[in-house]
């Protein structure tokens, strides 16, 4: 589609968080650490899930999904980042910004739709213990996935569409790493008074209801726990959603504290540089919060590292026979 403007803008420059030429480096290699760090450690946790048929329970299931979608959350952005600065070019198309936020938000909605998810599965298993086969049978754990996704492409089709129809005059700077959406909105030079209502009423809408149904799910947990008698039945019943708390919490604090802090600075750099917790850090420790708060997480690991331990020197035999 092609953008309605006079001015026909066909690219914008991301500018990033320095234009020193001695920083680059040292921001191309952190940034591709914590990349494929991101990369491997969720496509890890997909793996492990995905083979050992101890976790083939909904809460693993939604968590595979989860690792899915913060690898594809971090790929919208990052790539696009490192090559620029490889290539020391702050260039972007206009159709590669508009499909870099579409997708961008796509991503970032599920990740908060799967967040609920997970706070309500957490919330049937201890709560309603007696019910939990029965409620997060495979049938309404991938509706609710189905549901995510559809709700999640809508959202970002209605944003996108509405950022289409926005003009752009010959400020095409964008003071971020990425085609954010609050930042376009504000470089456009047409009436953007129904997108800003759009953007506001989406995110109370789709931030935070959803935010509500997890404190409101967390609540019900903590009282149930608090009715367990014995010490060692209220630390397993902890145990089973404390990784997913500290998930939770960071994912909120983070990107909450993004969008007050740069409501009240008003500097977009500074967005852009707390940006990084919530669309890099987040997705690049939650492989590490699972795997080191979880038992079943860890043992999986090991069963998986011991699987490939055996298999490696099986096939290298394999391909050493005459």
């Amino acid at each position: 589609m092609q953008p309605s403007n006079d001015t026909r803008i066909s690219e914008f420059l991301l500018l990033g968080f320095s234009e020193e030429p001695e920083l680059q480096p040292l921001i191309f290699g952190l940034f591709l650490s914590m990349y494929l760090v991101t990369v491997f450690g969720n496509l890890l946790i997909i793996l492990v899930v995905a083979s050992d048929s101890h976790l083939h329970t909904p809460m693993y299931f939604f968590l595979a999904n989860l690792s899915f979608v913060d690898i594809c959350f971090t790929s919208t952005t990052i790539p696009k980042m490192l090559w620029n600065i490889q290539t020391q070019s702050k260039v972007i198309t206009y159709a590669g910004c508009i499909t870099q936020m579409y997708f961008f938000i796509i991503f970032s909605v599920l990740d908060i739709y799967l967040l609920s998810v997970m706070a309500y599965d957490r919330f049937v298993a201890i709560c309603h213990p007696l019910h939990y086969t029965v409620i997060m049978n495979p049938r309404p754990c991938g509706l609710l996935l189905l549901v995510s996704w559809i709700m999640s492409v809508l959202h970002s089709f209605l944003q996108t569409s509405m950022v289409l129809r926005l003009s752009f005059c010959t400020e095409v700077e964008i003071p971020h790493f990425f085609c954010e959406l609050n930042q376009m909105i504000q470089l456009a030079c047409s009436d953007t008074f129904i997108n800003n209502m759009v953007m506001y009423f989406a995110a109370m809408l789709l931030g935070l209801a959803p935010l509500a149904g997890v404190l409101y799910s967390y609540s019900k947990i903590v009282s149930s726990i608090l009715r367990i008698s014995s010490a060692e039945g209220k630390y397993k019943a902890f145990s089973t959603c404390a990784s997913h708390l500290l998930v939770v919490s960071l994912f909120y604090c983070t990107g909450l504290g993004v969008y007050f802090s740069s409501a009240v600075t008003q500097s977009s750099h500074a967005s852009a540089v707390a940006s990084v917790m919530y669309t890099v850090v987040t997705p690049m420790l939650n492989p590490f919060i699972y795997s080191l708060r979880n038992r079943d997480i860890k043992g999986a690991l090991m069963r998986f590292s011991e699987m490939a331990a055996i298999k490696g020197p099986a096939v290298l035999g394999l391909k050493n026979l005459p």
